[in-house]
């Protein structure tokens, strides 16, 4: 005898009690909108957060990275391009 597992791709299961009666509802017309079971509209929103990375896992990331160290200050890059414009403006 095959288990369900066997025939079908194996997947896990998540059921959210205590839904608030309104939220319910409106996420339920929201998938009824777009021609969905609420199961599948919910799905499809899950699936799309998980393929994101939260910000906490973006910035530890970026926290694990080694800092570049560039050839000119920001502060030298602002300066230079103040001056630049202020050449050019005061040359009209």
């Amino acid at each position: 005898m095959h288990s369900a597992c066997d025939t079908v791709q194996c997947m896990g299961h998540i059921q959210i009690r205590n839904v608030p009666e309104d939220v319910h509802r409106t996420l339920k017309a929201r998938a009824a909108k777009e021609g969905m079971s609420l199961s599948e509209y919910l799905l499809r929103d899950i699936a799309d957060r998980a393929r994101h990375p939260t910000i906490a896992e973006i910035s530890e990331l970026i926290s694990r990275r080694e800092p570049v160290r560039g050839e000119f200050s920001a502060a030298d890059v602002i300066r230079e391009e103040r001056e630049a414009r202020d050449r050019h403006v005061v040359g009209r």
